[in-house]
């Protein structure tokens, strides 16, 4: 780091350990609040704001608003990249945390259809939305904090922190929902399969009321980080751009579309691990659409076992990425992924050692391609739009991944009367366009983060940075 000119003071610098609690924090309630929408939207919303004779219709209408969230979310990063690239990271992440908090508490006060009709329906969409446009300027962000601030060589074991979120806020949320099922347990001789009465009258707002402490906790964390040494010498040296969006949008544009397909495996994978197969794994083997047939408390503990290996596997890539780069280790793991979907059906059919198997592989795969990206995406930008084009890269990709997942997999789910092999084929074809994605991109591993540095850093490692 340049020495400071006489008589300035010195930058002041986050310690490591407030670096990796502020984006891990921020982040494992962010996908908390995102991941109890989620439970609620397989468990009790389909009955409570979308009522129908149809159980399969009720059940899409829930996921379509699950998905609608993820529109919302490259609005979310356009707005809060402006915020972010401008004014700096810390206040951006402030808000972002504070919005998505106040939307997930509010849909615990909700109204039902039953009380209020389509108002109940309209506001619970609003909130969602609110989800949504908050968690698209909440990663971008906290994975920033955690990269511009990770010392040399480290840069995607930092990254990995933020994304370690996504599987500490599933056990969380899942965790919460078991508790409150086992407090409130359906009358003797009830399916088993189903959410007790007390449960889907009060219990399942719980969770949703219980975020306002964990952001309470998140807020205070946030607060006391200072601004990353990176984004000041940007601004100091009158490197911010006026408008971050039009700058990537004409001088970063590839960059942009490599990212969002870079990331699109991953998103079909994590939510067709995570809502699909909460579904799929509850509905009874005599149903119209037959499934696994298991109760909830027994699947979900099967679900947070498999997230386990999501955790720690998100740790392990890390270190991997740092020493054999992003983009070969993502290869691999997405050729991977494509193996995975082709032997999905086989490993369900094994029996429940076979749905517990495919539950760890599948969690494991997640945790080996989520985590590297948390310095891939932020290393294709320059620092003065690195916030905007981070975000608008992994949000895009969730409308193309994440928002139609679900609904498309109840669709194939049907369509392959109960058997989800098309399921996995969807999944093996989306791997596809991003092992291309991948193939055409090149290496970010020494690409500088400071924009000042980046122009000779860049030119000077051209060889080692050229795709292998």
């Amino acid at each position: 780091m340049p020495a400071p000119a006489p008589g300035s003071a010195p930058t002041p610098v986050n310690p490591r350990s407030r670096v990796l609690v502020a984006s891990l924090m921020g982040t494992t309630i962010e996908f908390y609040d995102f991941y109890i929408y989620a439970t609620a939207a397989v468990l009790v919303f389909p009955q409570l704001f979308f009522p129908s004779s149809d159980p399969t219709t009720a059940l899409l209408s829930s996921f379509a608003v699950f998905g609608a969230a993820m529109v919302a979310r490259p609005i979310g990063a356009v707005v809060f990249g402006h915020l972010g690239d401008r004014l700096g990271r810390k206040k951006t992440l402030v808000v972002s945390l504070l919005t998505m908090g106040i939307a997930t508490f509010l849909i615990g006060v909700l109204p039902t259809y039953a009380q209020a009709g389509w108002v109940a329906t309209a506001l619970l969409v609003l909130m969602r939305l609110a989800q949504g446009f908050a968690l698209g300027g909440e990663w971008s962000g906290a994975a920033l904090v955690a990269t511009e601030n990770a010392p040399s060589g480290k840069r995607a074991l930092y990254g990995t922190f933020p994304q370690l979120g996504a599987p500490l806020g599933f056990i969380i949320g899942n965790g919460l929902f078991l508790v409150m099922g086992a407090l409130l347990p359906s009358a003797a001789g009830a399916d088993p399969s189903q959410p007790s009465e007390a449960f889907v009258s009060w219990g399942w707002r719980v969770p949703f009321l219980f975020s306002a402490v964990m952001v309470a906790i998140g807020l205070w964390v946030r607060s006391r980080l200072v601004e990353s040494a990176v984004f000041a010498r940007t601004r100091e040296s009158g490197g911010v751009r006026r408008l971050p969006l039009a700058t990537v949008v004409r001088s970063h544009g590839k960059q942009l579309v490599l990212g969002t397909f870079i990331m699109l495996a991953t998103y079909v994978l994590f939510y067709l691990m995570t809502t699909f197969s909460l579904s799929y794994g509850r509905t009874a083997k005599d149903a119209a659409v037959p499934g696994l047939g298991y109760d909830y408390t027994t699947f979900v503990l099967m679900m947070i076992f498999g997230v386990l290996f999501f955790a720690a596997f998100t740790l392990v890539s890390g270190p991997l990425a740092d020493r054999y780069g992003r983009r070969v280790t993502l290869i691999w793991i997405t050729v991977a992924i494509m193996v995975f979907g082709l032997v999905w059906v086989p490993l369900i059919e094994l029996g429940t050692l076979g749905v517990l198997l495919w539950l760890v592989l599948g969690f494991t795969l997640m945790g080996m391609t989520f985590g590297p990206m948390g310095a891939l995406l932020p290393e294709l930008f320059p620092t003065s739009v690195r916030y905007t084009g981070s975000g608008i890269s992994y949000n895009v990709s969730s409308i193309l991944g994440a928002a139609v997942a679900p609904f498309i997999a109840v669709a194939l789910w049907e369509t392959g009367d109960g058997s989800p092999w098309l399921v996995g084929v969807y999944l093996s074809a989306m791997a596809v366009l991003t092992l291309i994605a991948l193939l055409l991109g090149k290496e970010t591993r020494h690409v500088s983060l400071d924009d000042r540095e980046a122009t000779a850093d860049d030119a000077a490692r051209a060889p080692a940075d050229s795709p292998s």
